[in-house]
């Protein structure tokens, strides 16, 4: 089964890498993990990724998306079809359209229309829309900085010096522009340039504290040069901002085991398993 990288993710539906982070986080998707112990998405984490942030940025309440999407998963193909998929909302039912077919779902009563993918009939689900509402702090509410970011995105795959350049430009525009930031940090790490991403992410700490994302990949970069003490402060301080990051009780976990601590490895085993229960 083809899998999908979040960067892939982030050009198929034009969502930000922190809001992928916070869906994953939330339990919305619970993707695979690669060699390098990255995400990797299927077909059906990446339709439910786009249908969950169309919901959450309607205000649905988390529990009902959680069992909208329990639904529609069940209603979902393996791969992408090639005839096209849209999916939409109206009053209590989710309608899955592929091609001139149509499948009701069980939605848990949601109260809106909504259509997360595209016409029906499109030779690809996962085009970028053409609209997209790139997720911001509100430090970050600089027009030119938000310009500096989506040129950032755009150019990742085909030129990373220049990818490097457009995050660096948002940053000095917007110094608390979390998903500047979060992308640049991957960026570096996956160029094999973890000092400086870890450098970097303790200069977003700086700006924006509060975010667990930016604590979570600092650990991430700290265990790729082999400082396990310091990335375990790391994950642990993410968790305190979010106690329900599955990935950092398990990361956690590993860290703890690694250094001996087996009552604490223990318990976020537990947590680890626990939270991917629900």
């Amino acid at each position: 089964m083809q899998t999908y990288s979040v960067r892939e993710i982030q050009s198929m539906l034009g969502i930000s890498r922190a809001v992928i982070g916070s869906l994953v986080a939330s339990g919305f998707v619970a993707p695979s993990r690669g060699r390098r112990n990255e995400y990797r998405f299927t077909f059906q984490d990446v339709v439910l990724l786009r249908t969950a942030y169309s919901l959450r940025e309607a205000r649905i309440p988390a529990r009902k998306i959680l069992r909208s999407l329990r639904q529609l998963r069940r209603a979902l193909p393996d791969e992408m079809p090639l005839t096209g998929l849209r999916i939409s909302a109206v009053g209590n039912e989710i309608a899955v359209h592929e091609g001139t077919a149509r499948r009701q779902v069980d939605s848990g009563q949601l109260l809106f229309d909504f259509d997360s993918l595209g016409a029906a009939g499109s030779v690809s689900v996962l085009a970028r829309p053409a609209q997209q509402e790139v997720a911001v702090t509100a430090a970050a509410s600089d027009g030119a900085a938000a310009t500096w970011f989506e040129r950032g995105v755009d150019l990742e795959v085909v030129d990373k010096a220049e990818a490097e350049t457009s995050y660096r430009r948002a940053i000095a525009l917007a110094p608390a522009y979390l998903d500047a930031y979060l992308n640049l940090g991957v960026m570096l790490c996956d160029g094999g340039r973890s000092l400086e991403a870890i450098e970097l992410y303790r200069a977003g700490l700086v700006q924006c504290p509060e975010a667990a994302l930016l604590h979570f990949n600092l650990a991430v970069a700290l265990e790729d040069i082999e400082r396990p003490e310091q990335a375990l402060a790391c994950y642990e301080a993410c968790l305190r901002l979010t106690p329900q990051f599955a990935d950092a009780h398990y990361n956690a976990a590993r860290l703890h085991e690694l250094l001996g601590h087996s009552s604490q490895a223990i318990r976020h085993y537990s947590e680890y398993r626990r939270l991917q229960r629900r």
